[in-house]
This record gives structure tokens, C-alpha cells and sequence, in this order.
């Protein structure tokens, strides 16, 4: 199939507008998340700092996927071509954007993205190392530690690769080790070698093997049915998306670089990769981020609630003592002239005999004052509520 520019222009437009998407999301991801922080640490919500404890991890993945969208800009053809913009710079600036592309993506953004996915759901299995600030210093190290060899070995088979061509790998395609090729007008195509492919996918292979069993892991422990459709959901899709994108960058070597199918491999391997962030973006800290809010809005009103019955309580008890005091300026307490009780203020239960008029013996609740030790003749109805009288009346013997 002969090259289209405008089949490949508008592959690469599509390309820039899920780029700007994917960054756009992360900014807005990444100010939520420092805001959010804040929040709870002013507001003391400690219950959430399990659920937003590895909140500096989130940071990194975004920050590493917007690193990734930009090399996916740089290395389209869109850019390319004459007239274009970095076609005034001459092909050995466009062959070193080139290498330092396969570098940056393949050898750095992409494992890193794959590892941070890792490490989060790691996080999970933990009960309390997420709450401190040593944890996401010390994973952001293991993260660029454990993506160093990979780094390393990109790096050498793009700087030593053409070297190797020259002398112990002469029987080899260029395609193997080559990650550019000069088009016209000295135009430079970016290319993925199959030997740099071929790392990728080892580093796949064996972090796919290590999330199964950690997702396997998890879904042991959930029992949550919510929960383990985030997991089932993550855990297969992030396991597809990637060794697909791999996949497909294997299967460029087949092709032309200045032919559509090329360009037409290289995209849908960009969208499965855009994907598997997508998902671990969603499903690793937009998710997470709503239950914080969730949790935090049951808190709120869990708080709003114990405040209202505690003003409600408080108004019960007023009310109460106010009726006890307008029934205590009629009634006083037989026999309690005390010096305990004639205090003013003091709040004092006391039983009386049974009223003339109805024969029932009531339980009273009355405020004393200096002046109240006797009631007087005609005071109304006491206030309280029936006593029940012992056994030995209401029943009669045995």
C-alpha cells in the first residue's frame, strides 16, 4: 500500500487529541489530588489516609504517563516532511529525536508506567505502610530501580546497535537494530527496532506473570463484589493492553515505515497503551478519590448527626429543668431540708406519697432553691412520672 500523507496526518491529529486528553485529565488528576491532601491533613480526617496514603505514587504514574504522551507526539510523521517542523533541522537532529524516543518510551515511561501499576495494587495488601511519607519515597526508588536494566540495555542497543550491525551482526536486517529510517528530502522516519521489541516484551512478559499473581492475591482477600470487578477489570486489562502494544510494535518490522500499515500498526499500538493508562488511571486514583469523598461525605454526616443529637439532648434537658423549676417553686420536699439539698441550682430526684387525688405515688424531678422547704396547701399536680409500688402491695403474698 502506497504512503498516504493524509491517511498518516490524520492518524497523527488523532494522536495529538488523545495526547492532549491524557494530559489534560492528568493535570486535573494531580491538582484533585494535592487539594484533596491538603484537606484531610487540615481537616484531620485520619480514616482516609489508608485510601489516599499512596496519593505521591499517583503523582509519579501521571506524571510518567504525561512524559510517554509527549515522545508519542514527537515521533509522528505529522511533524516530519517538508515543510514540516523538524525538517529544518536536517536528518541527524531527527535521527536523534528518533533514538531518544525509542529510549525514553520503550526503555523508560513504559516500564515505569507498568511498575507504578505494580506497586499500587501492592499497596493494597499493606495495612499501614501507606500512611507514611517513607513508603512513596521508597517505591518511587524501587520503581527506577527495577526499570534501570531495562533503561540501560535500550540504551546500549540503540548507541552500540549500528556498531554491532557493522561487525557481529552483519547477517542481521537493518530492522533489527535500526531505529530510524531516511525517507525522502531527507526526511527521518522513526522506527522501533526488533531487538529493542524484543526487551520490551521480556520485561512484559514477566510483570504480567507477577500482576496475575498478585491480582490472584487480591481477589483472595476482597470481599467486596465491587471491589473485585476493579481488580478483575484492571488486573486483564493492563495485561492485554500492554503485551498488545508490543505485539503490534513487533509486527512494524514487516512493514515500510513510509507505508500506511506501518503507521496503521504503530496507532493501534499507541491507543492499547493509551488504554492500559486510561484504566490504571481510572481504576488507581479517579476510583480511590471517590471513595475518600465518599467515606468522607459517611463522616460528615455521621459528625452532623451526633451534633444534632447532642443539641437535641441539651434542649431536652433545659426544657426539663425549666418545668422543675416552675413546679418546684409549689412543691418541696418533705424531710430534705439538708444543707445538700437547699442549695441553689441543685438538681434532685425525690419520691412522694400518693397524691389525694388520684392515689398514685409519683417519682418527682425539682430544682431546689434556699427558699423552697415546704409545699403549700392547694399546689397543683407534681410533676414526674408514676412509681410503682413494691411487690409485696401490688401483688399481695404468695
Amino acid at each position: 500500500m502506497p504512503y498516504s500523507r493524509f491517511a498518516v496526518d490524520a492518524l497523527g491529529v488523532i494522536t495529538i487529541i488523545l495526547v492532549s486528553i491524557l494530559v489534560l485529565a492528568g493535570l486535573y488528576c494531580i491538582l484533585y489530588l494535592i487539594y484533596f491532601h491538603t484537606k484531610i491533613r487540615g481537616q484531620g480526617y485520619n480514616q482516609l489516609g489508608y485510601f489516599h496514603g499512596p496519593w505521591i505514587i499517583r503523582i509519579v504514574f501521571i506524571l510518567f504517563a504525561i512524559w510517554w504522551g509527549f515522545g508519542e507526539v514527537v515521533r509522528l510523521n505529522l511533524i516530519r516532511g517538508e515543510g514540516r517542523l523538524l525538517n529544518a533541522f536536517g536528518f541527524r537532529w531527527q535521527e536523534t529525536v528518533c533514538k531518544c524516543y525509542i529510549v525514553s518510551s520503550l526503555g523508560f515511561a513504559e516500564p515505569c508506567l507498568y511498575l507504578t501499576v505494580v506497586f499500587l495494587l501492592r499497596a493494597s495488601l499493606q495495612k499501614s505502610g501507606t500512611l507514611s511519607q517513607k513508603w512513596n519515597g521508597k517505591t518511587v526508588g524501587y520503581i527506577l530501580l527495577f526499570c534501570l536494566p531495562v533503561f540501560v540495555l535500550q540504551l546500549v542497543l540503540i548507541l552500540a546497535g549500528p556498531q554491532l550491525k557493522k561487525n557481529s551482526l552483519k547477517h542481521l536486517p537493518d530492522y533489527f537494530t535500526s531505529p530510524v529510517k531516511q525517507f525522502e528530502n531527507d526526511v527521518a522516519l522513526c522506527t522501533y527496532p526488533l531487538l529493542s521489541t524484543f526487551c520490551l516484551g521480556l520485561f512484559a512478559i514477566m510483570l504480567t506473570s507477577y500482576l496475575f499473581w498478585l491480582g490472584g492475591r487480591i481477589l483472595h482477600l476482597v470481599i467486596n463484589r465491587s471491589l473485585q470487578k476493579r481488580v478483575y477489570m484492571l488486573v486483564l486489562s493492563v495485561s492485554a493492553f500492554f503485551p498488545v502494544r508490543v505485539l503490534l510494535l513487533g509486527l512494524t518490522v514487516r512493514t515500510l515505515p513510509e507505508h500506511l500499515p506501518f503507521q496503521a500498526l504503530a496507532f493501534v499500538g499507541f491507543v492499547s497503551f493509551f488504554f492500559c493508562i486510561g484504566m490504571g488511571m481510572f481504576m488507581l486514583i479517579v476510583m480511590p478519590m471517590r471513595d475518600c469523598l465518599a467515606l468522607k461525605k459517611s463522616s460528615e454526616r455521621d459528625i452532623e448527626a451526633r451534633r444534632r443529637l447532642s443539641d437535641e439532648q441539651n434542649d431536652t434537658v433545659s426544657l426539663i429543668a425549666n418545668q422543675s423549676t416552675l413546679g418546684g417553686s409549689m412543691v418541696s420536699s418533705p424531710g430534705r431540708n439538708s444543707a445538700a439539698s437547699t442549695k441553689r441550682g441543685s438538681i434532685s430526684f425525690r419520691t412522694t406519697d400518693k397524691d389525694a387525688t388520684s392515689g398514685v405515688a409519683f417519682v418527682e424531678l425539682s430544682v431546689f432553691s434556699p427558699s423552697q422547704h415546704s409545699t403549700p396547701p392547694g399546689s397543683p399536680q407534681l410533676l414526674g412520672w408514676p412509681m410503682h409500688p413494691p411487690p409485696s402491695q401490688a401483688q399481695g403474698p404468695l
